[in-house]
Formats: C-alpha cells, sequence, structure tokens
C-alpha cells in the first residue's frame, strides 16, 4: 500500500454521523424522552449491523485470487459456495461472493489484470468501480507494471488499496528444501518482502507497504498486520463488517470481535432501558427477551461455537467434532432459547443492581438516566458476562483444535 492519507480531516463523513448520533441519543435519554431514545438507539444498531461492506480482489490469472476470496470467507475451494479456482483464468466477470454468516459483507472476485485484454484506463469503468469500498492487488511471484498502473487509477479516483504477495508457503518450502542448512523462515520473508517493493518502486509507486500471505494459513504471515490496518483506515460501520466477517484464526482477532461488540451492548441495554419505561405490563421483559434471543445467537455465530462451524472447523484439523466441544463451558454454545434467557437474566439480577450506579457515570449518552436502570443493568450485565463467557470458550476451541495458543 501507497501512501493514500486523504486531504483534510481524518473523521469521513460516516464516523462524524455516528458522533451525532450518539448526541441525539444522550439529549433523548436525558429530557426523560425514553421511547424516542430506544427507537434512535434501535436504528443505529440496524444501520451498523446491515452496513454493506464490498472487497474488490483481482491480480494475474493464477495469483490466488479465488483462493483469496474463499479463506476469508472461511471455505475450502471445494466448498460448496466457494470461488472457481484453477491455473487458467477462471473469473472473466466480476463476480460477488456474499460471506456465509455475513450477507452484508461481499468479496468479488474480479477478472485477472495482466492479459492481452487488460487495460488498466477502462478496468475500473469495466468491473463497476464505484461499488467498491476497497482493493486487493495480489501477485503469486512479482508485481509488474499493469499493478502499479491499477493502483495509481485506484487513488486518483479516491479509494484505498493494498499489496498482497500470495501464495509464500511455497516460496517457504522452496527456499527450505534448497538451503537447509541455512534456512531461515523470517529471512526468506524479508527477502520477498523487499523484493516485492523494489519491483512497485520500479513502476513508480513510492512508499509502497506488501503483505506476505498465504490462503492456505490464513493467520499466518502478514494477515493480522492486514487485518490491522483495515480496521484503522475503515470507517467505524464498515470496520465493524469487516471484524466480524474475519474467521477466527487467532486470539488477536477473537478478542478484537469481542471489544466490538462490548461497544455496542450499552445500545441494547438502552433500548431495553426505554422499553421499561413506557408502563404497559409484561412489555419489558417480553422485549428484552426478543432483544438477547438475537445478541446472544449473534455471538453464538460470529465466535463459531454453532454446530455447523464446529463441524467445519474438526473437519479442517481432522479431529471429531465432539472432541473439540469438550472445550466448550458455556450454556450459550447450545440452541438460544427463550427458556435459556429468562434463566440467564435471573442470574443475572444481582449483578446488575451492582452495576447500575457505575455505569450511569461511564457508559456513553447515559448521564442523569434514572427511569429503567434496573432493566438497563440486567441487560447490560448478561451481555457483558455471556460475551466475555462465549469469547473464552472461542479460544479455548482454537486452543484444542490446533493444540497450540493461536
Amino acid at each position: 500500500m501507497a501512501d493514500q492519507t486523504p486531504p483534510g480531516s481524518n473523521k469521513r463523513p460516516v464516523d462524524l454521523m455516528e458522533e451525532y448520533n450518539i448526541a441525539e441519543i444522550r439529549e433523548a435519554l436525558e429530557e426523560g424522552r425514553m421511547a424516542e431514545a430506544a427507537l434512535k438507539v434501535q436504528e443505529s444498531l440496524e444501520a451498523l449491523e446491515n452496513a454493506p461492506l464490498n472487497i474488490a480482489v483481482t491480480g494475474e490469472s493464477g495469483s490466488g485470487k479465488s483462493s483469496f476470496v474463499n479463506a476469508i470467507r472461511g471455505l475450502r475451494d471445494d466448498e460448496e459456495g466457494a470461488a472457481a479456482t484453477g491455473v487458467v483464468q477462471t473469473t472473466m466477470e466480476p463476480t460477488p461472493y456474499p460471506h456465509p454468516t455475513h450477507p452484508n459483507v461481499t468479496l468479488w472476485d474480479l477478472p485477472g489484470i495482466g492479459t492481452p485484454a487488460f487495460q488498466s484506463n477502462t478496468y475500473l469503468e469495466r468491473v463497476g468501480f464505484p461499488k467498491y469500498d476497497f482493493f486487493i492487488l495480489i501477485a503469486s511471484e512479482r508485481f509488474r507494471a499493469s499493478h502499479a498502473q491499477l493502483a495509481r487509477e485506484i487513488q486518483e479516483m479516491g479509494k484505498r488499496f493494498y499489496f498482497v504477495r500470495s501464495k509464500v508457503d511455497a516460496d517457504l518450502y522452496a527456499a527450505s528444501r534448497r538451503r537447509p542448512a541455512s534456512y531461515s523462515e523470517q529471512g526468506v520473508l524479508a527477502q520477498i518482502r523487499d523484493e516485492c517493493c523494489r519491483q512497485l518502486q520500479a513502476e513508480g509507486v513510492a512508499s509502497p507497504t506488501v503483505f506476505l500471505l498465504s490462503s492456505w494459513e490464513l493467520g499466518r504471515y502478514d494477515f493480522l498486520a492486514l487485518e490491522e490496518t483495515l480496521e484503522k483506515e475503515l470507517p467505524s460501520h464498515k470496520r465493524h463488517a469487516f471484524l466480524l466477517a474475519l474467521p477466527n484464526l487467532s486470539r488477536g482477532i477473537l478478542q478484537r470481535k469481542k471489544e466490538a461488540m462490548q461497544r455496542q451492548i450499552w445500545k441494547l441495554a438502552t433500548i431495553s432501558c426505554g422499553i421499561a419505561a413506557i408502563p404497559i405490563p409484561g412489555l419489558s421483559v417480553a422485549c428484552d427477551v426478543a432483544i438477547l434471543v438475537k445478541a446472544l445467537a449473534g455471538y453464538r455465530q460470529t465466535f463459531g461455537l454453532d454446530d455447523e462451524s464446529l463441524c467445519k472447523l474438526a473437519e479442517k484439523v481432522g479431529k471429531p467434532v465432539e472432541d473439540i466441544r469438550e472445550a466448550i463451558t458455556s450454556p450459550l454454545a447450545k440452541e438460544i432459547s427463550r427458556d435459556l434467557v429468562l434463566k440467564l437474566l435471573t442470574k443475572a439480577g444481582g449483578g446488575a443492581l451492582m452495576l447500575v450506579e457505575y455505569l450511569f457515570s461511564t457508559v456513553p449518552v447515559l448521564g442523569s438516566l434514572a427511569a429503567g436502570g434496573i432493566s438497563f443493568g440486567t441487560t447490560y450485565y448478561m451481555l457483558r458476562s455471556s460475551l466475555d463467557e462465549v469469547a473464552q470458550d472461542a479460544h479455548n476451541v482454537l486452543i484444542k483444535a490446533f493444540e497450540t495458543d493461536v
């Protein structure tokens, strides 16, 4: 990635809009307009949950574009719904691949560059440039003039791009066979990175950053650096969508997912609180349960504790799924039901009372809120403790699966 810092403010319009929404919520709460505040929070959550993210993946034919698309989506190349792969060009038109569990996130496998049919000045128009949030430019051997030309076109049109050097596992294997006595993984990776940067600089790209990846071992090499870069540079709602859609590859990703979900707990609790302030018997409990069932089911799926995710992981590591499940202690790994949520709400009641005063002084926008405090505290406490349990179980599952603290 070359220097792509946009001029002016560091805050994007969508980030400013989030601040504006929070200011509106604070005003409604402080003026006692509970139902209005709950509605605004609900709209904010729905916008975050449904925020579209479109990622364009391009590069020369055979560079591993389709395998990268599949790896990000947590699929093997031979699974149903995977992008077609092959040694010859298999992508002739921009092809969308929605994420299996987060359909608002779509990876687009674009036609290959560097072919006689490729023209950098018409390529972006042909593939529908405006709809993509950012571009991944992939090379499996060397970066060429076509990569640099396309990067300049993308930058001139005001979007970001990231250079990815794929298949580094194959390079490492070859180097270890050629020079076993002097082999150094970090040394070989440094050589590859330096050579890639030199190639791009020779084509006129200033200060390029290249991320080294393997779609077969996505969690290794520079993937976490790429993830952290995107997390910093994407607008807040796009960042949230990208992070939750990532495969659970490491403790670092699990922790960042947990933090992203923690930042939304006060919103769910505020909806509960706003409903509790409406004097209709039984309404608060009914709505609390509906809110919590949806939220807890989302935690379970995002952290890969649902049956389908566990079976895929067991197949990947060649272990019985029952062995993987032994690492799970939380009841939330089972089907989320109304009865389970009611039991957890009862359990959460005592802890909630201790939280209410603390939360009102520290949680964003709550200020002098008083009505509905117990409902807020109970929902907040239950979601926070449940998220802690699910995240810990997800970490334990990875250790059990890979027999190492990933």
